[in-house]
C-alpha cells in the first residue's frame, strides 16, 4: 500500500464520522450522509496524486458541496414527479400526427447522440440525464469548464431539430 493510500485511509478513520455528521445536518438522512462521504473519499483516491493542503477544510468544503449537490438533484427530481403527478391526472388527447412528430424527433436525437464524438456524448449524458454540473464533468473527467461547455454547446447545437429552427424566427 502507498504512503498517500495509507495517508488518505488514516484520514478517512479520524474524519469520515464529522463529515457524516456535517453532510446529515443538511440533507436530513444519516445513509445518504454515509453513501456522500465514501463519495467524496472515492473522488479523493482518485486524485490522491494532486492532492495537498488543509486536509480538514478540503474535506468540509467537499462536504458542503457533496450535500449541496444531492440536494439540487433531488429538488430536481421532486419537481420533475410533482409535474408528472400533476400531469396524470389531467387526462390528454394526442393525435397521431404529435406521436409521428415525437417519434421522429426521438429518432433525430439518437441519431445526433450517436454521431457525436464519445467524449461530447459522454459529457452531455453526464449534464443532461445525470443532472452534473459543468464543474463537477470537468473535475471528473480532467478537463475544464470551459472545454465541457464547449462540449455540451457542440451536443445540444446537434440535437437541434432542424424543421424547428426557422420556427421561432416567424414569430
Amino acid at each position: 500500500m502507498a504512503d498517500k493510500d495509507r495517508e488518505l485511509a488514516a484520514l478517512y478513520l479520524i474524519e469520515h464520522k464529522r463529515l457524516e455528521r456535517q453532510i446529515s445536518r443538511r440533507v436530513g438522512c444519516r445513509s445518504t450522509a454515509s453513501d456522500l462521504v465514501q463519495d467524496i473519499f472515492l473522488r479523493l483516491l482518485e486524485k490522491a496524486d494532486e492532492w495537498k493542503g488543509n486536509s480538514a477544510a478540503y474535506l468540509s468544503r467537499c462536504a458542503r458541496n457533496a450535500a449541496i449537490d444531492h440536494l439540487r438533484t433531488e429538488k430536481t427530481r421532486g419537481s420533475y414527479l410533482h409535474d408528472i403527478a400533476a400531469g396524470s391526472g389531467e387526462e390528454q388527447s394526442v393525435s397521431p400526427h404529435e406521436i409521428v412528430c415525437a417519434q421522429e424527433n426521438l429518432r433525430h436525437i439518437d441519431e445526433a447522440l450517436a454521431s457525436l464524438p464519445q467524449k461530447t456524448r459522454h459529457i452531455f449524458l453526464l449534464n443532461r440525464v445525470h443532472g452534473r454540473s459543468f464543474s463537477e464533468i470537468a473535475e471528473v473527467m480532467g478537463i475544464s469548464s470551459r472545454a465541457v461547455a464547449k462540449h455540451m454547446a457542440r451536443a445540444v447545437a446537434a440535437c437541434e431539430e432542424p424543421s424547428l429552427k426557422g420556427v421561432n424566427d416567424a414569430d
